[in-house]
């Protein structure tokens, strides 16, 4: 699918609801994982990506174009999924690191989640992380992306994101290892 057409159509009201039709089919499940890593329960990604696509649906007349719209997409999807784990920290009156042991914790018991004992303790080490080297660490290695898009979805130099991800892969080792 050529984005210069998608967009077009997206931004024209005759074509505008078949188009993000086909922007939804395109990127829903990437858009999906990426969120699932962020908050971890599978009806709470369900939620945030919903309204990641309102978002999309709402504001793609002021999408200027500087940026793929894939990586325009991923930005508002990690902002709804960080503000939606800090909105639950709110509401419980906590830390979103604390939030997000909770979620690891509850993985176990989501029938959604397939995952064995040791990428349970691996969620477990990336829960512990910082949220940027976090983020950072997940998108790096979960969905192989390059430097260059994730420094275009988190706005963050390339220099700093090589050195959050080795930051996290340190931390995460030294989990794993105690």
């Amino acid at each position: 699918m050529q984005e210069e057409i998608l967009i077009k159509n997206l931004k024209d009201d005759a074509t505008q609801e078949a188009a993000f039709k086909d922007l939804v089919s395109f990127y829903k499940e990437r858009l999906y994982w990426h969120i699932r890593r962020i908050v971890l329960d599978h009806d709470d990604t369900d939620d945030v990506l919903q309204n990641t696509f309102i978002k999309v649906y709402r504001n793609i007349h002021s999408f200027k174009e500087d940026s793929t719209l894939y990586t325009w997409m991923y930005r508002i999807a990690t902002n709804e999924s960080l503000s939606f784990i800090k909105k639950k920290a709110n509401e419980y009156k906590t830390t979103s690191e604390e939030i997000q042991t909770q979620l690891v914790n509850n993985l176990k018991a989501d029938t959604y989640f397939d995952g064995d004992e040791i990428q349970l303790k691996l969620q477990q080490a990336i829960a512990t992380l910082p949220e940027k080297q976090r983020l950072v660490f997940n998108m790096k290695y979960f969905q192989e992306m390059k430097y260059e898009e994730i420094s275009a979805i988190l706005d963050t130099s390339v220099g700093g994101l090589k050195a959050s991800y080795h930051h996290a892969v340190k931390k995460i080792e030294t989990f794993l290892k105690d």
